[in-house]
């Protein structure tokens, strides 16, 4: 069949719209009909080189919809079913799903390659392959991708909203509640609020912390986190410093969570400056891998008993936290709504990245036709 998709043809090239041919799922694979797509920040590393991926690549890995056909084999879902895409699939039986850390399935050590568990490609156009960004491809009406990268969902929800649970939410959510472990009564530092860092903010409020402290340039986006629960927002880390310092009364925080775009040494040293004794540093934002970006001195680690972690996904499981985040906005416990800034057509794509690059979205979904 055909589809219409956003593709990436190289470095610095801005995403083209054009029609693609798609193969139907084979062996446990499924057909999507994509009804929403997150505008992720993830993309734009790889137009801007920072994570180069194999071109051309159809973008977009935030991605809703309802099944449409199913290989054999496939067990997890049937046609009809509203599902959520999960950027990084879960196979469920690797040593690292079985051990309840599906954020490091093995089945997701390709996804920047953009082919299907089997190494092919279910995307073409001029005689080339073409990958699909987290094997999933959302910047498409249609995709053919593995059962392990879908959750079925409850069919009442909105998909234009539950979308974003299969990225942003969670990695941010998640960066607090797991990673970062914060409790009830600590003090946490956010550096960054885009799509991940507000939902650290939510993840943060929603474990208990006493103080949630945030680092934006953007007033906008300072803004809207004192509306999902922060407590202080400054404009730099060195104003934040001097608050962390008063609240703490000299103790430093207790976590601190880097999720800006692209991080940089400056923002990782203020974020270990920022917590005390027993603090955790957790690292989501990427940035290029030849890039060396944690320099500090390991006594202040030794002696202070430190910790610098990385966080993907969150460290959350997608096939439970999914359905758990979703159930929490069902209940009123979870802000999706609200995250939501602007919707753009698929055609529309390059001009909600520039939006997303200007600071004028915390996020902005795609909607695609009905």
């Amino acid at each position: 069949m055909k589809t219409k998709a956003a593709v990436l043809m190289g470095e610095g090239k801005p995403f083209e719209i054009m029609e693609l041919d798609l193969d139907g799922p084979k062996e446990g694979e499924v057909l999507i009909k994509y009804t929403a797509a997150g505008l992720c920040h993830s993309d734009l590393h790889l137009t801007d080189g920072d994570l180069p991926p194999r071109y051309p690549m159809v973008g977009g890995h935030e991605g809703s919809g309802i099944i449409e056909e199913i290989g054999p084999g496939v067990t997890k879902v049937k046609p009809g079913d509203h599902v959520v895409c999960s950027f990084i699939p879960n196979c469920g039986t690797c040593r690292y799903c079985s051990t309840g850390r599906q954020s490091l399935c093995d089945m997701g050590a390709t996804i920047l390659e953009g082919m299907l568990p089997d190494g092919t490609f279910r995307f073409h156009g001029n005689g080339q392959d073409f990958g699909g960004m987290c094997m999933l491809g959302t910047f498409s009406e249609r995709a053919t991708i593995s059962q392990h990268s879908v959750v079925k969902v409850d069919d009442w929800l909105p998909l234009d909203k539950a979308v974003l649970v299969g990225c942003g939410v969670p990695t941010g959510w998640g960066s607090a509640v797991y990673s970062g472990n914060v409790r009830a009564g600590d003090i946490v530092v956010i550096y960054g609020i885009g799509g991940i860092g507000i939902n650290a903010v939510q993840g943060a409020v929603h474990a208990g912390a006493k103080y949630v402290v945030v680092v934006d340039p953007v007033a906008f986006k300072r803004d809207t986190a004192v509306k999902f629960g922060a407590t202080h927002a400054f404009a730099s880390a060195a104003e934040a410093q001097e608050k962390i310092t008063e609240l703490s009364w000299g103790q430093g925080a207790d976590a601190a969570i880097v999720t800006v775009g692209t991080v940089d040494e400056d923002v990782v040293s203020a974020a270990i400056g920022s917590v005390g004794k027993g603090g955790q540093v957790v690292i989501v934002g990427l940035s290029s891998p030849a890039k060396f970006t944690v320099h500090w001195p390991g006594i202040d680690l030794t002696l202070n008993e430190k910790t610098i972690k990385g966080s993907l996904f969150g460290s959350a499981n997608p096939q439970y936290d999914i359905i758990r985040l979703l159930r929490l906005y069902d209940a009123g416990q979870l802000k999706l709504d609200e995250l939501v800034t602007q919707t753009y057509t698929l055609e529309q794509v390059n001009e909600g990245y520039q939006d997303l690059r200007d600071g004028k979205n915390i996020r902005g979904v795609i909607i695609h036709d009905s």
